[in-house]
């Protein structure tokens, strides 16, 4: 992908907001000098959960057993990878291209994940009356497959997009057919191409193969000016879900940090906002997070396998 430049946009304001989403996709988490007592995190996370009412969010890491790589994992996608800032999609028509050919190969290849165990516990603490609500950073939609409801999506979902003209919707089911019409054999030319999913949906490909690719325009007025209903590195989140997620926050009595490291603003916000409420907030995740010296309880683990031993301590299993 191009690195814009400063230059690239006319709008002071419009540049200042992509350089902060710049800042927000490279902030680099690392270890901090916390002390973990993986046995006691367990014993406090469990607590938590038996007083049930607990508010989970989710990151990347809850997906990654499902081939979905994360962004800051050993393995993570931005090692190679840097996801298109909001400002880049809605201002370069080139830009918006290279999005759409990639999500085109990206988004099929996505709907092949199956939700696993991670997924599956959560759902089954949500129905024991563990969780409040499941509030996620995926677009991956692996929750819901795995029977949780009350899942507030936070960065919606790659199920449907919306046209940047007219604002009409389409489910993504329906777009993907047209462009499936509009580029007969483009899949077939990429099958033996190794190609890696990444977290937001797409894929990695040449400037030949995006040049490749035709677009397609929204059914009612002709423009080619789509966007996934998902928000970008750089996009506010809509006003409803951040009026959704405070009412979470303020009727659940704890918060569960599970896969993600809180690196952007609105999962660390959670966190500081639960604690300064004197609510506890527990961690599960695989590597370092931004508030591991700022948390109640602190479990440095596999997501799925934690997640399983809290459903034996709580005779769930």
């Amino acid at each position: 992908m191009a690195r814009w430049t400063d230059s690239a946009f006319d709008n002071e304001e419009i540049a200042a907001v992509h350089r902060a989403a710049l800042r927000s996709i490279a902030r680099v988490v690392s270890d901090s000098d916390t002390p973990i007592d993986n046995d006691a995190a367990r014993a406090g996370i469990a607590s938590m959960l038996r007083a049930g009412n607990v508010l989970v969010l989710t990151g990347a890491g809850v997906s990654t057993e499902s081939g979905i790589p994360d962004y800051r994992g050993p393995q993570g996608a931005l090692r190679d990878h840097r996801p298109m800032t909001y400002q880049e999609f809605m201002y370069d028509d080139a830009a918006r291209l290279r999005y759409w050919a990639r999500a085109y190969v990206g988004w099929r290849r996505m709907k092949q994940a199956h939700p696993n165990r991670a997924h599956y516990a959560l759902a089954e603490l949500q129905a024991a009356g563990a969780l409040s609500a499941i509030v996620t950073q995926n677009v991956d939609g692996l929750h819901a497959d795995a029977g949780a409801d009350n899942v507030l999506a936070l960065h919606g979902d790659m199920s449907r997009v919306q046209c940047l003209s007219c604002r009409e919707f389409e489910s993504r089911e329906s777009f993907d057919r047209r462009l499936e019409d509009a580029n007969p054999g483009y899949l077939q030319r990429l099958e033996e191409v190794n190609l890696r999913v990444n977290p937001d949906g797409d894929v990695d490909l040449s400037e030949e193969q995006v040049r490749d690719f035709t677009m397609v325009g929204c059914r009612l007025c002709g423009s080619l000016s789509m966007k996934p209903d998902v928000v970008y590195f750089g996009e506010a989140v809509p006003a409803d879900r951040k009026a959704r997620l405070k009412q979470l926050q303020e009727s659940s009595s704890g918060l569960l940090l599970v896969g993600t490291s809180v690196a952007v603003m609105s999962g660390y916000k959670m966190v500081l906002d639960m604690l300064r409420a004197g609510k506890p907030v527990g961690v599960i995740n695989g590597g370092p997070g931004r508030a591991d010296a700022k948390v109640t309880y602190l479990w440095r683990g596999m997501v799925g396998p934690s997640l399983e031993l809290l459903l034996d301590d709580l005779d769930l299993s």
